[in-house]
């Protein structure tokens, strides 16, 4: 019944304090989506984040950073427009997409670094 539904599962926040560690230093492809809480198109988004970090968990670190809580990371990235959504790869930033990026195409960019890691191994 509808009162026995799963817990949502939900993206790993990044923070100014956690990023060198869960992000710099990753050792699989990093999505991430810098968002705040009163913007109408993250939260068209959002939901589509979460359901990536489920389903590449263990594959891709599939996070979300809150403009709002981190500036230090919005004015290090030049945040100028949310949703702005990053690709890291072995550290380096790779793609950088403003707006709002279809599920299906946002597989598509992860599964191509992640086959790219897998060959480099």
């Amino acid at each position: 019944m509808f009162w026995n539904k799963k817990p949502k599962f939900k993206a790993f926040q990044v923070t100014d304090d956690n990023f060198n560690d869960t992000v710099t230093n990753a050792k699989m492809p990093v999505l991430l989506d810098f968002y705040a809480d009163w913007c109408g198109p993250c939260k068209i988004i959002g939901p589509i984040i979460d359901e990536l970090a489920e389903e590449y968990e263990g594959r891709a670190l599939v996070a979300k950073i809150n403009t709002e809580t981190n500036p230090q990371l919005s004015q290090h990235f030049k945040i100028k427009s949310i949703p702005t959504i990053m690709f890291v790869h072995k550290g380096k930033l790779v793609e950088r997409f403003q707006g709002i990026v279809p599920k299906p195409n946002l597989q598509e960019i992860l599964d191509e670094y992640i086959a790219a890691s897998d060959e480099e191994e």
